[in-house]
């Protein structure tokens, strides 16, 4: 299975790309996204953040600045509708781009729908609704088709939406986790032909920074069960982008087949698949959460 990698690290918060957009240098961005595609990125994120204040202008400016330099696909994302517009409409080729994101709040449907139909573009539908994120697998499934049929009156078909679920950190429990994993399951019954993505360094938030990885890798590997079609993640992540590119199908079907509960013996596993192993059983519930679980 291969998964389209959106690749996550041109971010108004990074260290090397913050700087570069507040001081509109366009030298760290072009080279991080050159970098990102030479480590297999199919989209290149690129995030603003809020921007509240500049955002129909940034959102433009770092658009025509990563177009200078590559024609990888990229994924316009910020909070600030307008930004998204501005972008949107800047691109060379809007058509090829994904538009992240519209939500459930009217005021940004009623804004963004339009555009995007106009457009022609990719669309992530962030379950997210006036009352805030989902609670289960049944709430997602509502909204999906509360965004779809939107969508769709519009002139938006199913096959340029990408259905958000949100991921949540493991740090709050592994509820939220396996009640996404259920929904994407669902997915293609819900809304035949509809995509679907996830921020995917969202399940490791909260934890050390040498831990978040192995997260990571495992929640991909699960997300492949149930179809996953794209993902936000970190291109420098090497193990990560071969396992998205069906590269390591051999601990992708382990990763399976715990799922499957059928759990292999630990005794007879590799330090690597040891790895996947503890993780996965952590994201599942099967293992309570901790800092330590890699040692238990």
């Amino acid at each position: 299975m291969y998964v389209r990698c959106i690749a996550e690290s041109i971010n108004i918060m990074g260290t090397r790309t913050g700087k570069a957009m507040r001081e509109r240098d366009p030298g760290p961005i072009q080279l991080m996204a050159n970098e990102e595609v030479a480590n297999g990125a199919d989209f290149l994120d690129l995030n603003i953040g809020p921007a509240r204040k500049d955002g129909p202008e940034l959102m433009p400016w770092i658009v025509r600045v990563t177009e200078e330099v590559t024609d990888c696909p990229l994924s316009l994302d910020t909070t600030n509708a307008d930004a998204l517009i501005a972008g949107i409409r800047a691109a060379k080729e809007p058509g090829r781009h994904i538009m992240n994101s519209i939500s459930l709040q009217p005021e940004r449907m009623q804004k963004l729908i339009p555009v995007a139909a106009e457009a022609g573009c990719y669309v992530v539908g962030l379950l997210w609704g006036v009352d805030g994120m989902p609670r289960d697998s049944n709430e997602r499934a509502a909204m999906t088709v509360d965004l779809t049929m939107a969508m769709n009156e519009a002139g938006i078909p199913n096959e340029r939406i990408l259905i958000d679920p949100i991921a949540t950190p493991i740090t709050l429990g592994s509820d939220q986790v396996m009640s996404g994993l259920e929904f994407m399951a669902m997915l293609p019954e819900i809304a035949p032909g509809v995509k679907s993505t996830v921020g995917l360094s969202n399940v490791s938030n909260g934890v050390s920074t040498e831990k978040r990885p192995y997260l990571n890798r495992a929640y991909l590997a699960m997300l492949m069960k149930v179809g996953i079609w794209s993902a936000i993640v970190d291109a420098y992540d090497r193990e990560l982008m071969e396992l998205a590119h069906g590269e390591r199908p051999e601990l992708v079907q382990l990763v399976h087949d715990i799922m499957d509960d059928k759990d292999p013996d630990p005794a007879g596993l590799s330090p690597k698949e040891l790895e996947y192993y503890k993780t996965t059983r952590v994201l599942m519930g099967k293992t309570i959460f901790s800092e330590s679980w890699l040692e238990l």
